[in-house]
């Protein structure tokens, strides 16, 4: 029995789980994954090379996945079709996100969760950010704009939590069309200011301006232990639950 403040189970299963990506936050999660008493039974680690259908899977309850935006679909989809549910969280190939999902809802067969940043505190702005977005309609004299900041290994920009969050304001906005990286002068289109500094892991925020004053929702990550518990949480659910799985389900915030 675990004595966590997180969210799991009373009674936790213990996991093996087959690691596809061994960079930065795939050590962070194995790390991660030991100390919650499971075990790392795979790694598969090849710098722009996908996992492919020649490779036997070694045994395993669940695959992890961080990998890079070229091969994931293959490393995701290979992993899905031996029987073996997938956790990614690779950013920067959103298609073909959207085209697995679609797979697995067609096919009823399957597991896969995506999450564009495994944080339990960014999943909560995402959330806030959601309601905030409904509120502000009632204010058209702010206007909105994103900032994110990332360490420079990263490859993608703006970072796939950065859209995630446009994405969602621009449904509850409709003076939105779309979004744009900064500088951006098109009243219609959110403005996103990606920048890559140093070794920060990352930080959001969302301004809302008026004249008169600012609101500012934002979070900051101080390392990547946060993401690798995020990752590890969603593993321990995806052995329990099948489908197409997200951070909102595994939080309680939609069904």
């Amino acid at each position: 029995i675990k004595n966590e403040t997180v969210l799991v189970s009373d009674i936790l299963r213990l996991m093996d789980i087959l690691l596809v990506g061994y960079g930065r936050m795939g050590k962070a999660i194995e790390k991660e994954a030991i100390r919650r008493g499971h075990r790392i039974t795979g790694i598969f680690d090849a710098d722009g090379e996908c996992f492919t259908e020649q490779q036997k899977l070694p045994p395993a309850d669940v695959c992890i996945e961080f990998t890079t935006p070229q091969t994931a679909y293959k490393n995701c989809l290979h992993t899905i079709n031996k029987g073996l549910p997938v956790v990614s969280g690779t950013t920067g190939w959103r298609d073909d996100v959207q085209k697995l999902q679609e797979t697995i809802l067609t096919s009823k067969s399957g597991t896969f969760f995506y999450a564009s940043n495994f944080s339990l505190g960014v999943n909560i702005l995402f959330e806030l950010n959601r309601q905030l977005a409904r509120i502000m309609q009632k204010a058209p004299e702010y206007s909105v704009s994103l900032e994110e900041t990332h360490h420079v290994h990263k490859l993608d920009a703006p970072s796939g939590t950065a859209i995630t969050l446009a994405e969602d304001i621009i449904k509850e906005s409709p003076n939105l069309d779309g979004w744009a990286l900064a500088p951006n002068l098109d009243s219609h289109t959110l403005p996103i200011e990606a920048k890559r500094i140093g070794e920060i892991p990352g930080i959001h925020s969302i301004k809302w301006h008026s004249p008169v004053d600012e609101l500012t929702l934002s979070h900051e990550a101080f390392g990547r232990e946060g993401f690798a518990l995020g990752a590890v949480l969603a593993a321990e659910y995806a052995v329990t639950h099948h489908g197409v799985l997200s951070m909102r389900m595994m939080l309680g915030f939609s069904d």
